[in-house]
């Protein structure tokens, strides 16, 4: 996972000790206020994190991804995000 950046939001802060490419949003300090600095650097992360969420409800959008599936075959769930995601990216070229 070296070679990923993640942007999580405040409620995840424990996951910043296991990677050094997890990057959160700053909070505002007690009785204080944010740089504009820091303020360009949360609406950054902010708008890279809603390409991520918006890819992952388009994909939820195939119920056979979101909902329990109680499959026997080995790899079959991985073959089910595969078209799903397929098919999503599809959409998205289409539209």
């Amino acid at each position: 996972m070296s070679c990923l950046n993640f942007s999580l939001g405040i409620s995840s802060q424990g996951l910043q000790k296991q990677d050094d490419n997890i990057h959160f949003p700053h909070k505002k300090p007690k009785g204080g206020q944010l740089s504009q600095a820091q303020k360009e650097e949360n609406r950054l992360l902010s708008s890279s994190r809603v390409v991520c969420e918006n890819a992952f409800a388009g994909v939820k959008r195939y119920n056979a991804v979101s909902q329990i599936y109680r499959n026997r075959i080995p790899d079959f769930d991985d073959h089910l995000m595969l078209t799903a995601t397929g098919l999503w990216n599809f959409y998205l070229m289409a539209a």
